[in-house]
């Protein structure tokens, strides 16, 4: 792992709070691509991508999540919608990768629950079939709030076990 991938993937820290700046197409492309690169089980690719960035579109998917009040802040919002048979541990995967390269870019992330997957079904006007794994609100960072939350990481010693538990 080069020293710049690993800064990235221990500096990432999920936050709510965006800039009202856009993300440049160029970037999203790329955030896009490192989704599409993820691997999947048996290579199914099973995970497909809605890119919200209108208000209406921001505002009624946060009326699906219990926790998507920050959604219409966000000036990008990428929908992972898996397909029928899709697992959500190939759409993990994918997210992660999304949100490791907008992170290597300057732009922060949140994932974000979809509790109502009927509504967010018809919002996003995916098939019945299909569901919505998660939302991703992506943005620039509003550095007036710590990107930590206040809370820190666990010690690698308090998680790690050898062997046996």
């Amino acid at each position: 792992m080069t020293p710049d991938a690993y800064r990235v993937i221990i500096s990432k820290r999920d936050t709510r709070h965006y800039l009202d700046k856009p993300i440049p197409d160029e970037t999203v492309q790329r955030i896009l691509q490192a989704g599409r690169m993820a691997g999947s089980s048996k290579n199914s690719q099973p995970v497909r991508y809605i890119v919200v960035r209108g208000a209406q579109g921001k505002a009624e998917l946060a009326g699906c999540g219990q926790y998507a009040h920050h959604l219409p802040s966000a000036p990008l919002v990428v929908a992972l919608v898996l397909v029928p048979g899709g697992g959500a541990f190939d759409a993990g995967r994918a997210a992660q990768n999304m949100m490791l390269a907008a992170w290597a870019e300057g732009v922060t992330s949140c994932p974000v629950a979809m509790h109502d997957q009927d509504r967010a079904r018809a919002v996003l006007g995916i098939p019945p079939d299909h569901s919505v794994a998660m939302v991703l609100a992506f943005g620039y960072p509003d550095r007036r709030y710590p990107l930590h939350g206040g809370r820190q990481r666990l010690p690698l010693h308090e998680l790690v076990h050898w062997e046996r538990w």
